[in-house]
């Protein structure tokens, strides 16, 4: 499910100093946080930052020419992290005055990055010796999980209210923000890494887990499979990985549920049989707290002919 961040009130007309990007900042010691507005079809619009700069869409759609990477379309509910000085060519396609694009974009100082990253490497390394904490420019395009969603929301907040605290506050909900992303990266970066399965029980774990959906996966069998007790298994899983392992188990249970929904002769007791839930009503409370509708639902909206 995309998580989407909650959108801020437009521009008023009059304030608007262009219909293009138009840029509202708000300056901290350690980030400054800006809100972009497009109100007018545009192409190959420059953009670079001098730091590391968290960006998520709010409204409308973008296209983005990263350097040197292959373009990709941009929506609500979809964060990119972007190095520093990289440069950025952006299309509006569809942004109009009744339909405007609006994007924040987070730049974040370098030496907090920094600190962050080392005091993580210190004091709580990674299973994997040859591995270290870091940010992954290769996995910058990603959808918003709910606590990646849930921070940004909050940053925006802090950086947007008038606050004596703001800067000790932003600088707290930055580091975790930056340890979420990570977290999020060394998941998206384990799952079909096959090659490192005998150095990273994780990996393997992963692995597993999605070999055998249709299994009811317990964790005790998880845990012999890591040579772990079930204390560190769950400790590692969280802290590397920012999800605990069932719900890692449930996400991708609903991940290959959906891809079976496509099929409109599908049953959804038969989808719950093969996917290893103790029920189909369990499977259905499973997959609408997840996805906000229900398989049968979700079902009918994606085989709904189009028009």
């Amino acid at each position: 499910m995309q998580h989407r961040l909650n959108p801020l009130g437009l521009s008023r007309p009059e304030s608007l100093l262009t219909l293009v990007e138009n840029r509202t900042a708000y300056t901290l010691e350690s980030c400054e946080l800006n809100v972009f507005e497009t109100y007018r079809e545009s192409y190959n619009v420059p953009l670079s930052f001098n730091d590391f700069v968290i960006t998520s869409m709010l409204r409308g759609k973008k296209v983005m020419h990263l350097q040197e990477r292959e373009e990709f379309d941009y929506y609500p509910g979809q964060t990119v992290i972007i190095p520093p000085s990289l440069a950025m060519n952006i299309d509006f396609p569809e942004a109009t005055n009744e339909n405007p694009t609006q994007c924040i974009a987070l730049a974040i100082d370098q030496e907090q990055i920094k600190k962050t990253i080392s005091y993580l490497n210190e004091f709580f390394p990674k299973e994997d010796p040859s591995s270290k904490w870091m940010l992954n420019y290769d996995k910058y395009h990603f959808q918003n999980n709910e606590e990646i969603a849930a921070l940004i929301n909050k940053v925006v907040r802090i950086c947007s209210e008038r606050s004596g605290s703001k800067d000790i506050l932003a600088d707290l909900t930055l580091k975790e923000l930056l340890v979420r992303i990570m977290q999020s990266q060394n998941l998206n970066t384990m799952v079909g890494d096959t090659g490192n399965t005998n150095r990273n029980p994780l990996t393997y774990v992963l692995n597993y887990i999605k070999a055998n959906l249709s299994e009811k996966i317990n964790i005790k069998s998880l845990t012999d499979k890591a040579c772990m007790s079930k204390a560190s298994f769950y400790r590692l899983f969280k802290r590397e990985l920012g999800i605990s392992p069932n719900d890692f188990i449930l996400s991708e249970k609903i991940i290959r549920a959906k891809q079976l929904l496509s099929d409109p002769n599908a049953k959804i007791a038969a989808i719950s049989y093969e996917l290893g839930f103790s029920d189909a009503n369990y499977f259905i409370r499973a997959f609408k707290k997840m996805e906000g509708i229900t398989p049968g639902n979700y079902q009918l909206q994606l085989n709904r002919p189009q028009n």
